[in-house]
């Protein structure tokens, strides 16, 4: 079962949390209880390929979801030939003790398919379980990669609608054109003016509109999302570091029962949130290590307790991270206060009236005995793709890079040299200005495409099929509406008046 973080006499089932995205008190769905993950488990595990270890895992947390019915979910999203690995989430190694999870082998490039392309299949079953034949409405935030990711996850899936929002200038050009052309017949896109708070904001505040939500009732429609504040899209995140303990073991980097640390670049605190999840199952995780770009929210409050969205906001290179409201942290201040909903409720109306709180010292004492966390700005983040790449002949992303920079000023300061998963969550090509200008900057010239393939020819580095047939694609969301006009633009796009 599960209750809200802002409510804990709550209880829903897995499909009743995922359909509904949110709870009707604001809160976020977690499950009451955390299953474990034995290491005999583990070992079995180690056997499987991706789809089978997802099958176990999300086996745990959806119990009102036949073993069946997990199975076909999982199949639908990485079956088929839908991810370019046969690993799916391949682990490299890239130094003594890093190895790079490749998180970006789907049909976006991005870490978000892995959740993204299997969410879908769970929230129509889930929505069969639950509202009968109401049509969801998706609803989306997003930073980049997550809307793209959303948007070809559920195009075209029968009595669902889902419409984007995304910072119009807070993306970089080719996730862009991977949004503004995207396919389908129940897909909407719109770019609002500011950043991506905003776009959450705004999006929140519309979730929990009764006004709206009734409206919506009367029109045989129900919201749901596809961020990460949707279960749903946050369990499918916790396989992957099982997945990637699994390899390391096949790969003989460490031994069954041998402790990794997790480095993890993010911004809404999910990705990092469900390795947390992982290790509260019983997976040997040592440190969390949260890497932040120049937007260093997450970097101050693990280290100080003190949450303060009161600062300069900076749109960088690394445009998923450019966060400064971490939605996901409220699952684990949850988790930390022993499951006190008026703290946590006390905390999130400190920072919606004040834009900041401060945790108690035994949350604080929690949280720095669980986590590590280190920031980078574009400076630092340019100059570790250039090095990783003329060091060790690997070509990361933005984002990849300023996990790579982070574990390594963390490795340096404390001596620890346990091995370690650093999730790298998008293709390089999905920012080729900026990794070529990292390689040679004096081969920044021409349009995107030109970029991409002179990255490309530089590095010896294939550009992924998914972005270089954008080329030729259609524009077919060309509007940017101002930000206090998000509940028009979503009634317009669902035909209601």
């Amino acid at each position: 079962m599960y209750t809200s973080t802002r409510d804990n006499s709550v209880r829903v089932t897995a499909a009743q949390a995922i359909a509904n995205g949110i709870s009707k008190d604001g809160g976020l769905f977690v499950p009451t209880q955390i299953p474990a993950l034995t290491l005999d488990e583990l070992k079995q595990l180690v056997g499987k390929d991706y789809q089978g270890r997802a099958v176990a895992v999300l086996s745990k947390y959806l119990s009102d979801f036949s073993e069946q019915e997990v199975a076909e979910c999982v199949s639908g999203a990485y079956g088929g030939g839908k991810f370019s690995s046969d690993k799916t989430a391949p682990v490299v190694k890239l130094d003594s003790s890093a190895y790079i999870q490749e998180l970006w082998h789907g049909p976006t490039c991005a870490f978000k398919d892995m959740a993204l392309q299997i969410l879908p299949h769970l929230l129509t079953r889930a929505a069969s379980k639950t509202v009968g034949d109401k049509q969801i409405v998706i609803l989306v935030a997003t930073s980049g990669d997550t809307g793209k990711a959303a948007l070809e996850g559920f195009k075209d899936v029968p009595n669902t609608k889902i419409l984007v929002f995304y910072p119009s200038d807070g993306v970089s050009a080719m996730q862009k054109l991977q949004m503004i052309t995207q396919e389908g017949d129940n897909v909407g896109v719109s770019a609002i003016k500011g950043n991506f708070d905003d776009a959450q904001s705004g999006v929140k505040t519309i979730f929990t509109d009764p006004d709206v939500a009734k409206l919506l009732e009367d029109n045989g429609m129900q919201f749901s999302s596809a961020n990460s504040i949707n279960w749903g899209r946050l369990a499918p995140q916790i396989v992957y570091y099982v997945s990637a303990y699994c390899d390391m073991v096949e790969q003989g980097a460490i031994t069954l029962g041998d402790k990794i640390n997790v480095c993890v670049p993010t911004g809404n605190f999910g990705n990092i949130l469900a390795a947390y999840y992982a290790k509260e199952m019983g997976l040997p995780i040592d440190k969390l290590i949260c890497a932040s770009n120049a937007n260093n929210v997450l970097t101050d409050f693990l280290s100080t307790g003190t949450y303060d969205r009161n600062r300069d906001f900076y749109a960088t290179i690394s445009p998923s991270m450019d966060i400064l409201i971490s939605s996901n942290l409220e699952r684990l201040l949850y988790i930390l206060s022993g499951g006190d909903d008026k703290k946590v409720a006390g905390y999130m109306s400190d920072l919606s009236k004040t834009g900041k709180y401060t945790v108690d010292a035994d949350i604080l004492e929690k949280i720095t005995s669980l986590f590590a966390a280190g920031c980078c700005d574009d400076a630092e983040t340019k100059a570790t793709i250039g090095s990783v790449y003329s060091d060790k002949k690997y070509l990361c992303d933005t984002h990849t890079a300023v996990a790579v920079k982070v574990y390594d000023e963390y490795r340096a300061a404390t001596g620890d040299s346990k091995p370690t998963v650093i999730a790298s969550t998008a293709s390089p090509f999905k920012f080729t200005a900026s990794v070529l200008s990292a390689v040679d900057a004096s081969l920044v010239k021409g349009e995107e495409y030109e970029m991409a393939k002179t990255l490309a020819d530089a590095t010896g580095v294939e550009c992924p099929v998914q972005l270089t047939g954008l080329e030729n694609k259609a524009v077919r969301f060309s509007e940017v509406i101002d930000k206090s006009d998000m509940r028009k633009a979503v009634f317009a796009m669902l035909g209601i008046n």
